[in-house]
């Protein structure tokens, strides 16, 4: 029954206040999970109690929402109900070893119901390379929570000392939750790294890279806080590669049988194929997947540190663990992460190391078919092996056709009949990607880098309009593409680079004219939609690393005069500007400024901070 009153419809129907919200969704989340009681070995059991002295700093509720904790309807409000659920769901700290030992005296009504498990797993950094003594060293998994039609991991960092921490494998003994003499054993997390994690993992995902995601962060005094992620499947290689390293067959089967049925129920994998030869369909997944997301992360200047054990990324190819993520302005592939002890690998470096990745994956498979463990060297030629290479260089074209702005049809068209003119584009585009400054190597806050010179994404991005205005001098193309880092003497336009710029262009310019002629479109009208699409996907305000950690602190500086609702606003807000897939569309709440003068200043001098540090590392 609707009434009439100045000429517009009034429902009657009642809305829902904030007290009747139902949040039962996140009983469940309660430390069960399927691996916990199907893989033996995998994990140490902890009991927790809860933490008091938290508060609410960012709740994703897109992902709330998309995850069914949360009903589609719910506002973006954070209300007490809302808060307290969130606090007795993730606000706990672990009862470690430290404190049984001590003899810890802990209310046992705080105590939580079940026990959570931190999962053991391969790490270079500890001095037993088995799996053994490594694994979550500071977090645990909440558990798992199915919606009926997919199923999520969740877990939180920032928990409390595990035994399984490299402080304990080092020194032989517990560790104090907090211990203010250790760092990453005192079992805590950083306040303002979850954030920046929170930030960059949900601006991944938006542009289409695999990532687990932060659907909460909860702060604490001291700029300390318990980050909790989720993703469809948080396992990861080096959950594998640990009993693998063992040789225990059984708890192999296990997990990786465990990997490949979760990957099925939510649709990531065929079903139909998981029935037979199962583990042949895994290995061909594994190498086109890791293929992909290697070529990826090279081509959108990712700094992910991969190596043998396989850790650092998920089983399925997603990012985890933002602690030494990056994400680079210009292609500064000699960068080089100082972590103390050891140099990490380079942006270049991560395809051998991904493809030794595969080469266990390859051993594993063999070994579960088997049953008997051959050594990792004499898979070196094998034959899904051999399809990395092709693979990862068809990706590398691909994701090269789409950052200049052609549509899927389009890259299709072009890879199939026309890919050694594509190839022969991407060979000098990747010229004038690895160019250096002759200044040579120079040390940075946290590593070592050699200086990239040309930022590729202005190019793309200014190339249809200098064809539409018929402005192809080499000047022009170097005034475009130079970047800060570059002196006179690097962008010096010698007899070779002019040829260069011309071939660039040239060849540029002959996968257009293929586009026009085969589609029937327009040289004006091609060059157009390129424009636009290529102004999105390369646009000149791109987040870095550097930007994302001044952002978060920005932002937490502000904290404190901005309430949780108009904090996630903020956070929200600058993902979906940072959001580079021409398709989604310009979102309502991206388009729209803040109406309070406040706001309006927070996100400027966030947005300036990106600007500012677009070509940096």
């Amino acid at each position: 029954m609707t009434t009439k009153f100045s000429g517009a419809k009034v429902s009657n129907k009642k809305i829902k206040t904030k007290s009747q919200w139902n949040y039962s969704a996140f009983n469940k989340i309660d430390g069960s999970h399927p691996y916990r009681d199907q893989v033996e070995g995998g994990h140490i059991g902890y009991d927790a109690r809860l933490k008091p002295g938290g508060s609410i700093l960012y709740f994703n509720f897109d992902l709330a929402r998309e995850m069914g904790l949360i009903p589609k309807g719910h506002p973006e409000k954070m209300s007490k109900k809302l808060e307290r659920v969130l606090l007795e769901t993730f606000g706990i700290q672990i009862i470690n070893e430290y404190d049984i030992e001590s003899g810890v005296e802990i209310d046992k009504s705080q105590i939580k119901s079940k026990k959570y498990m931190a999962t053991r797993y391969l790490q270079l950094q500890h001095p037993k390379k088995d799996g053994s003594t490594s694994g979550d060293g500071r977090s645990i998994w909440n558990g798992h929570f199915s919606n009926g039609r997919t199923t999520w991991d969740i877990s939180s960092c920032g928990t409390g000392a595990t035994k399984l921490s490299p402080a304990t494998a080092i020194q032989g003994r517990y560790f104090e939750t907090g211990d203010p003499t250790i760092s990453y054993g005192c079992g805590l997390a950083d306040l303002s790294d979850g954030l920046s994690g929170a930030i960059l993992s949900e601006i991944f995902h938006n542009n289409g890279i695999k990532t687990e995601r932060t659907l909460a962060l909860i702060e604490y005094k001291g700029g300390l806080s318990i980050n909790i992620r989720a993703g469809l499947n948080l396992l990861r290689p080096s959950h594998f590669f640990m009993f693998l390293k063992q040789s225990n067959y059984q708890s192999l089967k296990s997990s990786v049988d465990l990997f490949i049925e979760r990957q099925a129920s939510n649709g990531d994998f065929d079903k139909s194929c998981c029935r037979k030869n199962k583990y042949d369909y895994f290995l061909r997944q594994m190498i086109d997947s890791f293929a992909e997301i290697c070529a990826k992360f090279e081509s959108e200047y990712i700094f992910c540190w991969l190596d043998w054990d396989g850790d650092n990324i998920l089983a399925d190819g997603g990012i985890i663990d933002y602690g030494s993520v990056r994400q680079f302005g210009l292609f500064h592939h000699e960068y080089r992460y100082d972590d103390v002890e050891r140099w990490s690998t380079t942006l270049t470096e991560q395809k051998q190391k991904t493809k030794h990745i595969c080469q266990t994956f390859v051993q594993l498979v063999d070994y579960l078919k088997t049953g008997k463990k051959k050594p990792w060297k004499t898979f070196s030629d094998n034959e899904e092996l051999k399809k990395f290479d092709t693979l990862y260089f068809q990706y590398k074209k691909q994701f090269l056709l789409e950052k200049i702005g052609f549509k899927k049809t389009h890259i299709t068209y072009l890879l199939r009949y026309h890919d050694k003119k594509v190839e022969r584009f991407y060979k000098v585009f990747r010229l004038f990607e690895k160019s250096k400054s002759d200044e040579g190597k120079i040390k940075i806050s946290d590593g070592v880098t050699h200086n990239a010179i040309f930022c590729m994404r202005d190019i793309l991005r200014s190339l249809p309009h200098m064809i539409a205005t018929n402005d192809l001098f080499p000047e022009t193309f170097m005034d475009t593409m130079r970047s800060q880092y570059a002196t006179d003497a690097d962008a010096h336009l010698s007899a070779h680079r002019v040829q260069k710029i011309e071939q660039f262009t040239r060849y540029y310019i002959s996968l257009l004219d293929l586009i026009s002629n085969h589609f029937k479109i327009s040289e004006s009208q091609l060059l157009k939609e390129l424009g636009m699409r290529a102004s999105i996907i390369n646009r000149y305000d791109r987040v870095t690393g550097d930007a994302i950690i001044l952002v978060s602190d920005h932002l937490l500086k502000k904290r404190k005069k901005v309430k949780v609702d108009d904090f996630y606003k903020l956070v929200r807000k600058f993902i979906n500007y940072q959001t580079l897939i021409p398709t989604m569309g310009r979102r309502s709440e991206e388009a729209a400024s803040f109406k309070r003068k406040d706001l309006q200043g927070i996100f400027g001098a966030i947005t300036k901070i990106v600007r500012n540090l677009r070509e940096g590392i």
